[in-house]
């Protein structure tokens, strides 16, 4: 037989399907994504509400450095002008003192003077651009043009008192040495000819020589065209406000509040405990996942999904009763153990009948084996009739050796069967309270009664509480081997999961694979409510064909010892209960009731 399901390799996966199933778990937190988005149109409406009546101005000033020779293609401007000094000065408080006088602005209103402007210098460019938002039109142009103007003069000022103090700087050098050079002319003319009047003339050539050089100097600078910049483009009343209006406002908004609900989704998916895939769930158990129950239509659906209305949740129990079929660690032994993680065990009940259901279609003898020993309900809910095991006689006819001994009540013999309609019919050991559970899961009877697997075409499925809550499950592990998990995977965690497999793996199990089913209702309103559908619905008309048989009535044994339950057994000859044990009773639909 071929192994079609492969637990210890995951497919690889395409980028692109990668990325598809990403956008999908982010789609998940809608909250999230509704929340930005709802934040984002606020932010939009604040936007176009705040610059409906704002209006911008923009002037352009053109920088000059101080220069001899304006067409000199050596002089680079950006040498001798630090832009990034220049448009600081633009924004200092000097520019709007001077601005503010010209403009007739008070000393209370200067801040807001200052607030209202910006300079910027686009790049690679000598150009300051300023720009003024006012709430008019023509107070805007007004106020940016005496910006400029306060600017350029600022400007003027600087450059002419930094000229004025180098020539003045000059002249101090130049005037001692023009003097003595005076006083050396008027000693050489009076000076007879001879060495003396020689070396004279030399000295006088010196300082002859510094005085041109400190005039030249002077004359430079007086020459120097001190312009420090021209308005190229002067500021006019614009015609529209700024900003980008309400409706475009609203659009940035709404994108911009979707981009921050994507990164918080993306965030809280990073920091979700819980399984964001099928493919994390089956990464974490190292098993497939082998089929998704769709939620049911009404309540929280039937125990037993064979003639229902939705034929969608009996079809997919078929498919994972097909799956599990055709693998050969399941084929080999034919023994499947089904828990839940934690909490309600009421959907992995549903998957165990189902699946029981499943397999007696395609004429297995199936056993149903409820060791759910501390909340059993399974025979409540369904309709039952009488079968004779073949387990509970020892060969020879003798008791079995647990019962003789009396070391458990648990499996006490009794076998009921079940009617699936047109799937057929299974067999069902209902399970019992105990007064130890450990101990009568592990009798002897409990394993000839798990041993019916070895039979030709028999296949047994083992009903177990919740894996993480009670150890029950891990004791049965050893002599089913195969475990299926029925899980929520909103409800459980990736950690939960491993941990799952390493215990069932450490018992001597393997995990078959993985059912997720969807929340049910009553945990939508949280864990305390009670969910809808737990009282088992009225009986629908037998079949003809069948005899109508009285479902058994078992009674809660707790608080009445070994008495109460022997006076239960002895009750039971008096109802109309057939021996032979091939009388079946017509299946009913039963609502999952909280376990």
């Amino acid at each position: 037989m071929i192994e079609t399901n492969r637990p210890a390799s995951v497919p690889a996966e395409d980028e692109p399907d990668l990325l598809r199933d990403q956008f999908k778990q982010l789609l998940r937190y809608r909250r999230l994504l509704g929340a930005g988005v709802g934040i984002g149109l606020l932010g939009g409406v604040y936007l176009g509400i705040s610059t409906s009546d704002t209006y911008v101005a923009t002037a352009d000033i053109v920088l000059r450095a101080p220069t001899d020779d304006p067409f000199n293609p050596s002089l680079a401007p950006d040498k001798a002008i630090n832009i990034g000094s220049e448009r600081q000065v633009a924004l200092s408080s000097s520019i709007a003192n001077e601005a503010a006088k010209k403009l007739g602005v008070t000393a209370k209103d200067f801040a807001g003077l200052r607030s209202g402007l910006q300079v910027t210098n686009p790049p690679q460019t000598m150009v300051l651009r300023f720009t003024y938002t006012a709430s008019s039109p023509k107070e805007a142009a007004t106020r940016a043009n005496a910006m400029t103007e306060a600017y350029l003069l600022k400007r003027q000022e600087s450059l002419d008192v930094t000229r004025d103090k180098m020539v003045k700087g000059y002249q101090d050098q130049r005037d001692p040495v023009a003097k003595n050079l005076d006083e050396l002319v008027r000693q050489i003319n009076s000076m007879p000819a001879g060495t003396g009047r020689d070396a004279a003339y030399a000295s006088k050539t010196d300082l002859q020589s510094k005085v041109n050089t400190l005039n030249g100097n002077i004359a430079k600078l007086q020459a120097l065209d001190m312009s420090p910049g021209r308005v190229t483009s002067a500021a006019t009343p614009p015609s529209d406000t700024d900003g980008p209006g309400l409706v475009m406002s609203l659009a940035l908004g709404a994108a911009v509040g979707l981009a921050l609900g994507l990164l918080a989704a993306w965030v809280r998916l990073v920091f979700d405990p819980a399984p964001r895939s099928e493919g994390d769930v089956a990464r974490a158990l190292r098993a497939p996942v082998l089929g998704y129950l769709p939620r049911p239509k009404t309540g929280g659906g039937p125990l037993l999904a064979a003639g229902e209305e939705d034929p969608r949740l009996a079809e997919e129990f078929r498919s994972v009763a097909f799956r599990l079929a055709y693998d050969s660690r399941f084929a080999d032994r034919r023994r499947l153990l089904v828990v839940a993680p934690r909490g309600s065990s009421e959907t992995a009940a549903a998957a165990a009948v189902n699946l029981a259901a499943s397999f007696a279609e395609t004429g297995k003898d199936v056993l149903l084996i409820e060791a759910d020993l501390r909340t059993p309900v399974l025979a409540s809910q369904l309709p039952t009739g009488v079968g004779r095991p073949r387990w509970s006689q020892a060969p020879g006819g003798a008791s079995g050796d647990g019962a003789a001994h009396g070391d458990t009540d648990w499996p006490d013999g009794r076998q009921l069967v079940v009617d699936a309609g047109e799937s057929g019919d299974f067999h069902l050991i209902p399970g019992e309270p105990v007064r130890n559970v450990a101990r009568a899961l592990t009798s002897p009877r409990a394993t000839r009664l798990i041993s019916e697997a070895d039979s030709p075409n028999s296949t047994v499925v083992v009903l177990a509480p919740p894996v993480l809550s009670y150890a029950d499950a891990l004791a049965l592990v050893d002599r089913v081997d195969g475990v299926l998990v029925v899980c929520d995977p909103r409800a459980v965690h990736r950690s939960d999961l491993s941990r799952i497999r390493e215990l069932i793996s450490g018992a001597g199990g393997t995990v078959l694979g993985a059912v997720l089913h969807a929340p049910l209702p009553g945990e939508k309103r949280g864990r305390g409510g009670k969910a809808k559908g737990s009282a088992p619905a009225p009986a629908p008309a037998s079949r003809p064909s069948a005899p109508q048989a009285q479902p058994l009535t078992r009674q809660p044994n707790q608080g009445q010892g070994q008495q109460g339950q022997q006076a239960h057994r002895q009750a039971e000859p008096e109802q109309h209960i057939p021996g032979d044990g091939t009388d079946t009773v017509a299946l009913r639909t039963v609502r999952m009731g909280r376990r």
